[in-house]
């Protein structure tokens, strides 16, 4: 499905391998386009795969050694030399993390979904936070987006629970 939002057209493929109900492909693409306004190009190409935990944890293991479901992947697209397309990668979504998770950060289950489609595409985009000064700029370009895009900060309830 293809939408023009704020000048810019996303033309995301939405999987679901996932046999419960996850939200509308219209707002995967306004939270998506949120973050990809950062981008500043006129056109971009994604896909979101919403998978079950047993494929998330095989991905997760596979790409970061880690033998675990987890919340989002994110595998940005390098175009080969020569070639200039406007894909820019794919997320993984797992729907139970999402869902497990927001109900521990006592949070929306629309905030969360849209803070794992606007983190991961900022991962797209070459953002990461490893780094703790890479962390502040992420969490920061994060909460200013999800404000945009009508929720709250992301982060607050981690920061109430943490101290």
């Amino acid at each position: 499905m293809t939408l023009d939002i704020e000048g810019i057209l996303l033309d995301l493929d939405l999987q679901q391998a996932y046999s419960g109900e996850i939200p509308e492909q219209a707002d995967f693409i306004k939270w998506a386009q949120g973050a990809l306004v950062e981008r500043g190009e006129k056109l971009t190409e994604m896909s979101i795969r919403i998978v079950e935990k047993s494929e998330s944890q095989q991905l997760n293991h596979e790409y970061r050694g880690k033998d675990k479901p987890t919340n989002v992947l994110s595998f940005p697209f390098e175009n080969p030399p020569g070639l200039d397309l406007p894909l820019i990668g794919d997320l993984v979504i797992c729907a139970d993390v999402v869902k497990q998770e927001a109900a521990e950060q006592n949070k929306t289950l629309d905030a969360h979904w849209a803070h794992m489609v606007v983190h991961g595409c900022l991962h797209l985009l070459g953002y990461d936070h490893i780094e703790d000064d890479e962390a502040e700029v992420m969490e920061t370009m994060e909460k200013r987006i999800l404000l945009q895009l009508g929720f709250d900060d992301p982060y607050k309830a981690e920061q109430t629970t943490d101290s």
